[in-house]
């Protein structure tokens, strides 16, 4: 009998270690869909299920806290917009391109390797808990898109290939904002 008790103890002791992580203050899947609710109840321009997917795709969202979910997103929109400068080198490398378009697409260069370089800022701001200064760089980077497609509409006729990306560039930004509204006035 007391081998029985001895055997059980050694089982037991290792799952009562464990317990407390499974209450470790973070949030579920279930709360990426609450926290985007409440970002895009916040901001009419952003849309839920583009800020799910956008957490989602990172898989330190399930269980981020709502701090670490904002770190997230601002590190997904640095990559986009790393991601985005890429895609603008090779398309003006592309000969399709009239050389009004190619001046568009410069301008458009210029604008997200200096809001690469905001956003980074604002991510340290971010994390040191200086919303306020963070807000005004994801205000600043966000400037970037809207920018970009006005050089193009400068010219009658002329379209963007930028378009969609310069959305989705918008709305990683307006997360960003959202994210450091609300810590903010935490």
């Amino acid at each position: 009998m007391t081998k029985k008790m001895n055997y059980r103890n050694l089982l037991i002791y290792p799952c009562l270690c464990l317990l407390p992580l499974f209450f470790h203050p973070s949030l579920s899947c279930d709360s990426v869909h609450r926290v985007c609710r409440k970002l895009a109840n916040r901001d009419p321009d952003l849309k839920y299920h583009f800020c799910v997917a956008s957490l989602e795709s990172d898989p330190r969202s399930r269980t981020a806290t709502l701090e670490e979910l904002g770190a997230i997103s601002v590190m997904v929109t640095i990559s986009n917009a790393t991601n985005l400068k890429s895609y603008i080198f090779k398309l003006l490398e592309d000969k399709r391109f009239d050389p009004y378009s190619k001046g568009c697409l410069r301008d458009c260069l210029e604008l997200y390797s200096d809001a690469i370089n905001t956003l980074m800022e604002a991510h340290d701001d971010f994390k040191n808990k200086h919303y306020f200064d963070a807000k005004r760089g994801f205000s600043s980077a966000m400037d970037a898109s809207v920018t970009c497609e006005a050089g193009f509409m400068e010219k009658e006729g002329e379209a963007s290939p930028l378009t969609k990306d310069d959305e989705r560039f918008f709305q990683l930004c307006a997360m960003d904002l959202v994210f450091a509204t609300i810590l903010d006035k935490k």
